[in-house]
């Protein structure tokens, strides 16, 4: 007996095709393309740097809350008027209880001109900063202070001898105190004079 024969195979289509309008290769409906790569096969790259090594790159915050890592110094503070007019009300106040404190007990007292001239070298240098020119007028003014505090010393014994008041005394002869001071002025009143001066200095650079 015969075997009846067997229509042929279809082929099969390739890259999973149909059969369009009894055409057996006749490719299907075309599968959509992948898309086209966009040029930078790694995704998104950080901008080319600006040249500025701290500036803020794509928008993160920048260090120390500012464009730049370091904040800005403050501004040097310039004392020196200050300084000096401090220096000169210092002088003032301390040539005045120097005064009273030799007239009190008729007698100089070395320590006392030492802490005359530190108090204003101290004020100064505190107010003035540490300008050469402010701890100079300190030593300045310190020699003045511990001067005038004698000359007020005098000018008070003098009174209490006379029985007068102080102020006739100072400001009516005052050149008769001054006279009084250059006939009993030693070595250790100038060296008091040197030591106001010296502790003045002393003061300025501790107080800074």
């Amino acid at each position: 007996m015969s075997q009846p024969v067997q229509p042929p195979n279809q082929p099969q289509q390739p890259y999973g095709g149909q059969p369009v309008d009894g055409n057996p290769y006749a490719a299907g409906p075309a599968a959509p393309a992948p898309a086209a790569p966009t040029g930078n096969p790694y995704g998104e790259q950080p901008q080319a740097p600006t040249g500025n090594p701290f500036a803020n790159p794509q928008g993160q915050p920048a260090p120390f809350g500012g464009g730049a890592p370091f904040a800005p110094a403050p501004p040097v503070r310039n004392g020196l008027a200050l300084g000096v007019l401090v220096a000169l009300g210092a002088a003032i106040v301390a040539s005045i209880l120097y005064g009273v404190l030799l007239g009190s007990i008729e007698r100089e007292f070395g320590y006392a001109a030492i802490g005359v001239g530190f108090l204003v070298g101290f004020a100064a240098g505190k107010l003035g900063g540490a300008n050469p020119v402010t701890i100079a007028a300190a030593a300045v003014f310190s020699v003045g202070a511990v001067y005038f505090g004698q000359l007020i010393g005098y000018a008070m014994v003098m009174a209490n001898v006379a029985h007068v008041p102080f102020s006739e005394v100072f400001f009516d002869h005052f050149d008769a105190v001054t006279s009084a001071w250059k006939e009993e002025a030693d070595f250790m009143r100038y060296l008091f004079l040197g030591l106001g001066a010296l502790a003045a200095v002393g003061g300025a650079k501790k107080a800074n």
